[in-house]
């Protein structure tokens, strides 16, 4: 058969195609029985009509993959075929279950090496999505089975099957779409003699299923992030540079953010307002208006409904000095993250200490962390929080030099494609030459995503224009993560070799 003879089309089964499907399933099922009866199939199209799909050639039926709903905690554990049926060979429908089951999916032998029983196995995917079902469950049986009954266990079989040693045409197939062998099932169809009566039980997750009970306050999948790349200049007070935070807040707020991520030190401009001639002396006459800022910025996001990442500020407790990160959520709760890993400038001339945990926080709109600046060049650090579901990571910065911020941003590309969650930097431009240590700036905002197919060719979702003062917005959909974590082109979260290295957090 030529491929330009073939004109495919996916629908769902009708009653009317009974006599092409008893045709198709007497041929492929012989060994077993043949076709189901015509009420059985007509009864199961009335009764889940979506999940009785067909593809056909120009019009005649080549492959079908019927399905049911089930409930997930009585057929994830052992049951038999038959368990599924009713009287008279009716197939049971749960409309209130919480998976789907796969009965047969079946291709007319002269259509095989098509790659067609993917194309089913893929709109039954899809249907289970679209219901928000826990999963697909499926019993397969192990057709070669018979050839090696003499020598080796089904259970070893089934181990060189998943080698690869053994090619079984169900099973095999099965494993190459992303199921998985939850158990061996004894009795599960007596009348095949192929595979002795036994099957596997498959199953395929719904990484999107959302639990009934939480559908109504779900987040939204869909984040849009807004990033102030903030000009460095001089200030007559805190209320004036308090002016230009609202004005920023409230400008982001009206193109409806998400999120808003200032830069590090952005209200280091305060320090001209000192005559102190030691650095040092000067980041703690700073450090006097990170509370007051915390405050304000807090009340910014509520009243602009807008989760607001404060870039970071210097804070003094009992006589030590921390660089330190305020999350406030647009609901008026406030979470902390202290910079870890502080720079030789930064010990040497201002005499910061640093923090001794790194988190995840949970908000309206994802689960998100903030690393500042020299923190995101540790890999440690956002494989810890990718751990725990990280989605999106923030990374307030201050660079002076180019080659300084390039730092900065090569290592954010890495922490977005090592642990497939986006990350968002953020600087300052512009100068400072009344304070010392802080006269210029570099910066090119961004944000970064995954490099695969759902995302940009470059990873780069957004970007500034460098040194200019500007805001910059990106939308990232969550649930494009997800997809990667389970279904991407490689998966680097689940591919980490555990059994040979890990990453330890020492903090309790």
């Amino acid at each position: 058969m030529s491929l330009d003879d073939l004109h495919l089309q996916l629908r769902n089964l009708r009653e009317e195609d009974y006599p092409q499907l008893k045709r198709l399933m007497d041929r492929v099922y012989e060994d077993i029985g043949g076709a189901w009866e015509e009420h059985t199939i007509r009864k199961l199209c009335r009764d889940f009509p979506e999940g009785q799909i067909c593809l056909e050639d120009n019009g005649v039926i080549v492959g079908v993959a019927l399905t049911v709903q089930v409930v997930y905690d009585r057929f994830s554990n052992p049951h038999q075929y038959d368990d599924l049926l009713g009287k008279r060979d009716t197939i049971l429908n749960d409309a209130e279950g919480d998976a789907l089951y796969g009965l047969d999916v079946l291709i007319h032998p002269d259509y095989r090496g098509y790659r067609l029983g993917r194309r089913l196995y893929d709109a039954r995917k899809e249907l289970c999505m679209q219901l928000n079902l826990k999963a697909i469950l499926a019993g397969g049986r192990i057709v070669n089975y018979h050839k090696y009954a003499e020598d080796i266990t089904a259970s070893q079989y089934l181990e060189r099957v998943r080698r690869r040693e053994i090619y079984d045409p169900i099973l095999t197939f099965q494993l190459a779409n992303d199921f998985t062998v939850r158990r061996l099932l004894h009795k599960y169809l007596p009348e095949d003699k192929k595979s002795h009566g036994y099957a596997t039980l498959l199953e395929w997750t719904n990484f999107l299923y959302e639990p009934a009970d939480t559908i109504i306050s779900a987040r939204s999948r869909n984040v849009r992030v807004g990033v102030v790349q903030w000009q460095m200049r001089a200030v007559e007070s805190a209320d004036e540079l308090l002016q230009q935070v609202e004005y920023f807040v409230d400008a982001l707020s009206s193109y409806k953010s998400d999120f808003a991520l200032f830069p590090e030190f952005f209200n280091a401009p305060l320090m001209g307002l000192t005559n102190k001639g030691q650095q040092m002396d000067a980041i703690r006459f700073l450090a006097g208006f990170t509370e007051r800022f915390k405050r304000e910025m807090s009340q910014m996001a509520v009243s602009y409904n807008v989760n607001i990442i404060t870039g970071s500020m210097p804070i003094m407790e009992h006589g030590i000095l921390y660089n330190v990160s305020y999350l406030c959520r647009r609901d008026g709760s406030v979470e902390e993250q202290r910079k870890l890993h502080i720079t030789p400038h930064e010990k040497r001339d201002w005499v910061i200490e640093g923090g001794d945990k790194v988190q995840v926080f949970d908000t309206d709109a994802g689960r998100v962390g903030i690393l500042i600046c020299y923190d995101v060049e540790f890999p440690e650090l956002g494989r810890l929080m990718a751990e725990e579901g990280l989605e999106i990571l923030f990374v307030p910065f201050w660079t002076d030099t180019h080659n300084a911020y390039l730092r900065v941003r090569h290592c954010a590309q890495a922490r977005a494609i090592e642990n497939e969650c986006y990350v968002v930097i953020c600087g300052s431009v512009g100068n400072l030459p009344e304070v010392e240590s802080l006269d210029v700036q570099y910066a090119q905002s961004s944000v970064f995503s995954p490099s695969d197919f759902a995302f940009p060719h470059d990873a780069i979702m957004s970007e500034t224009t460098p040194n200019t003062e500007m805001l910059m917005f990106s939308d990232l959909n969550l649930d494009e993560l997800r997809y990667l974590h389970n279904e991407g082109s490689v998966t680097n979260l689940k591919d980490r070799r555990t059994d040979l290295y890990n990453v330890v957090r020492k903090w309790r």
